[in-house]
């Protein structure tokens, strides 16, 4: 299951990079039309993304012992969003056995 899923977060991560790198060449994120920043549908958009790091977040500080790591993770979700999130799954996933099961990965570390 670990490397199935290791595969499917590599990519992930990969498709995300390259996209985000791709559009910062385009056009760098500081030069968005106002048009597009103020747009209702922009606006729901951005509302929406950030609940779901946010709820993602929480799973991630319950697996954290730490307070400064909890804190970090934060910061980096909210800041990389899908790009720090598969990198925490990669984390996860490496430091796991090959044939661990899928509530070794979803569960806190004993």
């Amino acid at each position: 299951m670990t490397v199935s899923l290791r595969i499917v977060f590599t990519l992930a991560l990969a498709a995300i990079v390259a996209a985000t790198g791709w559009a910062s060449l385009q056009l760098p994120m500081w030069d968005t039309p106002r048009a597009v920043v103020t747009h209702p549908w922009f606006i729901a958009t951005l509302v929406d993304t950030y609940l779901a790091f946010f709820t993602i977040w929480l799973w991630v500080a319950y697996q954290q012992r730490s307070n400064v790591m909890r804190v970090l993770w934060l910061l980096l979700i909210f800041g990389l969003g899908n790009i720090a999130i598969a990198g925490y799954l990669l984390l996860r996933l490496w430091r796991l056995p090959r044939d661990a099961s899928i509530e070794m990965l979803l569960l806190r570390d004993r």
